[in-house]
């Protein structure tokens, strides 16, 4: 006999470990989900859920793309960070949706129910309702964007080798980043490094003065949320670098190795990189609750959602106007402060009993913005450190390398990236241009019954070469 649907959370707790009261679900284990369960020390059973087994630091993942550093440098598994959590489960599903009302969180196989609910699902790559461009522009948010990234460019320059048309080997070794934000001058800036002086040594044949590098950035400037000084610099030294900056200009259209300015101009490249919106997880739709039009939680000072004082959004996912009166960002800080703050909450109220305090009594979340940065290349990168102190080139750069070691998650992480990053630095020569295949899946049957002829399981066919 089926279990009935209100059965079915508690079966699936069950399962997961989580039977026991009060219960912590904990969505995401991006920098909000994971300082959440860092900071959190209250007598519960915690269910930490993600639709991968590691936490990826997104910062790094262009060094990934450009082939800088390999994945290990910049992920480490979940289980690995909470092993010493014994009342920490892990579970690794995709969340479908959640019914606020009821408690419930439903997965793409199950479900489970809480006392206490947080989401840190981050956000997504938005091609701002273009539905074609993702198959055009490659986004960078996981680290299978990265290595998918990766894969094309490496390919391209592995075809643009051995090119016999003088015109297609351009098209190949021509990279167009549209979005001029910190995630576009990253990769901009690395890859005229990449292709202008790196791959002059590896190829024999590409004419490396002929390796184009564009950037297509809407604004009058790069990096638009610092200050001029620092836009104007970072825009000097991408233009030092190679790079091809255009301002004021917007990309018309996407198509298969082309792309089509506001202008009328034509930029014929095989390699399109998309460094531009990002929206929030598409689950938010599932919960009836106002959103913004980035499809972010409007969430109440203390970072609870309006009407469910057990349930918190944090990170990218969420909206919030702090104590101070501004916006917080959706940047790595505003997601481990949050996921400190919501933290501190839940432990005061497992201490009193359990019971959800109003909202209205709690402590408001206020943003200590630290600052940004942003590398560019090799010694070059821009800083606006607490928002008063701003620094370009060498010093900026070493500041950004610090900043971003300290908080890589595992100690691997740190020792690993370290190296990689003297080696590149003393001998210009990144170590992780692999290129991988991409992965073959297979579906696997159930045995034929006794009297049932066996079938074939055929695999996923291969994606596209890169340019293809």
């Amino acid at each position: 006999m089926a279990s009935s649907q209100d059965e079915r959370p508690k079966r699936y707790a069950h399962h997961y470990g989580l039977e026991g009261e009060p219960r912590v679900i904990v969505l995401g284990c991006g920098f909000g989900g994971l300082h959440f369960i860092r900071a959190f020390r209250g007598q519960a059973q915690v269910g930490l859920i993600d639709k991968q087994n590691h936490h990826a630091f997104q910062p790094l993942l262009y060094q990934v793309a450009m082939a800088g550093l390999s994945v290990p440098d910049v992920a480490v598994p979940i289980r690995s960070i909470v092993r010493g959590r014994m009342n920490v489960m892990t579970v690794m599903e995709e969340v479908r949706s959640i019914d606020l009302d009821r408690r419930v969180v439903t997965l793409q196989e199950s479900s489970v129910s809480y006392t206490h609910l947080v989401i840190g699902l981050g956000g997504q790559t938005s091609y701002f309702g273009n539905e074609d461009w993702p198959k055009h522009a490659l986004g960078l948010k996981t680290v299978q964007d990265a290595l998918d990234i990766r894969r094309r460019v490496l390919t391209s320059f592995e075809r643009a080798e051995t090119e016999a048309d003088r015109d297609e080997a351009g098209r190949l070794t021509t990279i167009c980043v549209i979005g001029g934000g910190p995630t576009g001058v990253e990769l901009a800036g690395t890859m005229a490094e990449l292709g202008k002086k790196v791959f002059r040594k590896d190829f024999r044949k590409i004419e490396v003065d002929r390796v184009r590098v564009v950037l297509v950035q809407g604004a009058d400037r790069v990096l638009p949320t610092y200050p001029d000084r620092l836009c104007e610099a970072g825009k000097r030294q991408l233009e030092e670098l190679g790079v091809e900056v255009m301002l004021n200009t917007r990309a018309e259209s996407i198509e298969d190795g082309r792309v089509v300015l506001d202008s009328g101009e034509v930029i014929e490249a095989r390699n399109i990189l998309w460094g531009g919106g990002v929206v929030a997880s598409p689950v938010t739709r599932s919960l009836g609750v106002e959103l913004d039009g980035r499809g972010r939680i409007k969430v109440l000072p203390d970072c609870s959602i309006p009407g469910y004082p057990e349930a918190f959004a944090i990170g990218d996912i969420a909206y919030l106007v702090d104590a101070k009166g501004q916006e917080v960002p959706g940047v790595a800080q505003g997601a481990i402060q949050m996921g400190g703050h919501v933290a501190k909450i839940v432990n005061a109220e497992l201490r009193d009993g359990g019971t959800a305090t109003p909202p209205d009594e709690r402590p408001a979340f206020s943003y200590w913005d630290k600052g940004d940065m942003a590398t560019i290349g090799r010694h070059k990168a821009v800083a606006w450190a607490f928002k008063k102190f701003q620094f370009t080139g060498f010093v900026a750069w070493i500041m950004w390398a610090v900043v971003h070691l300290l908080f890589l998650a595992g100690f691997r992480s740190k020792v690993a990236t370290m190296v990689q990053w003297i080696w590149a630095y003393v001998l210009f020569r990144p170590g992780a241009r692999i290129i991988f295949s991409p992965l073959k899946r297979e579906v696997l049957e159930p045995a034929p019954q006794k009297g049932e002829a066996a079938t074939e399981t055929q695999p996923e066919p291969a994606a596209e070469p890169a340019g293809a």
